[in-house]
C-alpha cells in the first residue's frame, strides 16, 4: 500500500522530494514548463503546513560529470522569478553546498539540488550516495513519475532508507489514470499506437490486446506491419527483424476478436524532409521508391470514427512525421478527434512520448482527460511491469 503524502504530518519536517525537472532547455530557457507545474500541487502542500521542500532531480544526461549546461539553475530561477517561491538553489546535490543551502532554511522556503546525474554515483544506485541525500530530510516524497522506472538512487536507494515515505499528486494522478487503462476500463477502449518503431511496443501492445476493443496502428511502425501483409513500402522505415512479430500480432489480435486496424493509404514523398513533393496513395499503391511520412485522409477518417465512437481511449505516438509541417496532418487530425471524444464524454489519455508534443503544440493539454509526464515509464507501466521507484515506496 503506496501512501498519499496529502496524509503525512509534514509540519516542521524537511521534505526530501524527488521531483522530475528534466525539461528541455533553449538557450538557457525553459522551453515545456509542464512538468514544473505538474510538480507544484506537492510543493504548495507541503508549504502549506509547515514543512520544507528539499527538491531533486536530474537534467538530461551530463553522463556523471559536471556540465554547466545541464544545470538546475534556470529551473530555480524559474520558480523563484516566474512563480513566486522562495528558492535557495544548492551548487551541488550533495557535499558543503548542499549543506549550507539546508542548514539555516526557513518555513516558507525551499531548496533545489543541483542535478543528481553530475555524479555516476545516481545512475548505479550507490548505496553511499543515497545516504549523503537520505541524510538532508525527515519524510521522502517522489513525485517523479517519469523516472520511477529507473532503480536509481534518488528514486530507490533513498526511498530504502526512509520509514517515512510518500507518492506526491503527480504519482498517484499518473497511477490513477493509467491505472484505469489497465484495470478498470469503460468500453468500447481503443488504443491508439504510433510511433517510428515496433521494438519499443511490443509489450505494450500485447498487455493492451488483454483489454482493448480496438487498436489504431499509425506511425513508422505502420510499415513493419504491412510488410508482414506483403505490400510494397517502398523506402519507408521497416524493422525486418521484427517482420514475423508484426504477423503474430495480427493474427493474435484476430484470434481474441480484436479490431486491429493498420492505414489504408498513406502519405509519401521521394524524400525524408518537409520540402520533400508528397502524394498520397493506397496502402497497396506505395511506389519502390516513395517513404510513407504520414497516414492520409482515409485513414484519419476511418479512425476518427473508431475513436468517437469509444468511451476509453489511450494515445501513445505520432500517427507520422508530425515534427515536419507538411507530414503533420494526420498526427494533429488524431489530437483533434480525441479532444471530440473527450468532449462527448469519453476519457481520453495521452500516453507519454512525441504524442505528447503533439497535443501540446496544438495546446491542447486541457482538451483531454489526461497528459501523462512519463514517456518511457508511462510505456513500462502499460506493459504492466512494476515501477522500482513506486514499487519501494509500499509500505
Amino acid at each position: 500500500m503506496i501512501s498519499h503524502i496529502k496524509d503525512a504530518d509534514l509540519k516542521g519536517k524537511k521534505v526530501l522530494v524527488r521531483v522530475d525537472y528534466n525539461v528541455p532547455l533553449k538557450d538557457g530557457k525553459i522551453a515545456d514548463d509542464s512538468r514544473i507545474i505538474a510538480s507544484l500541487p506537492t510543493i504548495n502542500r507541503i508549504l502549506e503546513v509547515g514543512g520544507i521542500p528539499i527538491l531533486m532531480s536530474h537534467l538530461g544526461r551530463p553522463d556523471g560529470v559536471v556540465n554547466l549546461k545541464y544545470s538546475l539553475k534556470p529551473i530555480a530561477d524559474y520558480l523563484q522569478k516566474k512563480l513566486q517561491y522562495k528558492v535557495r538553489f544548492a551548487d551541488s546535490c550533495i557535499g558543503e553546498d548542499a549543506h549550507n543551502a539546508i542548514k539555516d532554511i526557513k518555513t516558507g522556503e525551499l531548496v533545489l539540488l543541483e542535478n543528481l546525474r553530475f555524479f555516476p554515483e545516481e545512475e548505479k544506485n550507490d548505496e553511499n550516495f543515497a545516504k549523503k541525500l537520505a541524510s538532508f530530510g525527515d519524510i521522502y516524497v517522489n513525485d517523479a513519475f517519469g523516472t520511477s522506472h529507473r532503480a536509481h538512487a534518488s528514486t530507490y536507494g533513498v526511498a530504502k532508507l526512509f520509514k517515512e515515505k510518500y507518492a506526491g499528486y503527480l504519482i498517484f494522478s499518473e497511477i490513477e489514470h493509467l491505472g484505469q487503462c489497465i484495470n478498470h476500463t469503460e468500453t468500447p477502449f481503443t488504443a491508439i499506437i504510433g510511433g517510428a518503431k515496433i521494438s519499443g511496443k511490443i509489450d505494450v501492445i500485447e498487455n493492451l490486446m488483454e483489454k482493448c476493443e480496438n487498436i489504431l496502428i499509425g506511425g513508422g511502425m505502420t510499415f513493419t506491419f504491412l510488410k508482414a501483409l506483403g505490400y510494397e513500402i517502398g523506402k519507408s522505415l521497416l524493422e525486418s527483424d521484427k517482420v514475423e512479430l508484426a504477423k503474430e500480432l495480427i493474427i493474435k489480435a484476430k484470434s481474441k476478436k480484436i479490431n486491429l486496424l493498420l492505414p489504408i493509404d498513406i502519405v509519401v514523398a521521394s524524400e525524408f524532409n518537409n520540402d520533400s513533393p508528397k502524394s498520397t496513395v493506397d496502402i497497396n499503391s506505395i511506389a519502390i521508391d516513395k517513404i510513407g511520412m504520414d497516414i492520409g485522409p482515409k485513414t484519419v477518417a476511418l479512425f476518427k470514427e473508431v475513436i468517437l465512437n469509444s468511451k476509453t481511449i489511450l494515445w501513445n505516438g505520432p500517427m507520422g512525421v508530425f515534427e515536419m509541417p507538411n507530414f503533420a496532418q494526420g498526427t494533429f487530425a488524431i489530437a483533434n478527434a480525441l479532444a471530440s471524444a473527450t468532449t462527448n464524454g469519453a476519457k481520453t489519455i495521452v500516453g507519454g512520448g512525441d504524442s505528447v508534443a503533439a497535443i501540446k503544440q496544438m495546446e491542447f493539454e486541457d482538451k483531454v482527460t489526461f497528459v501523462s509526464t512519463g514517456g518511457g515509464a508511462s510505456l513500462e507501466y502499460l506493459e504492466g511491469k512494476e515501477l522500482p521507484g513506486i514499487q519501494i515506496l509500499n509500505r
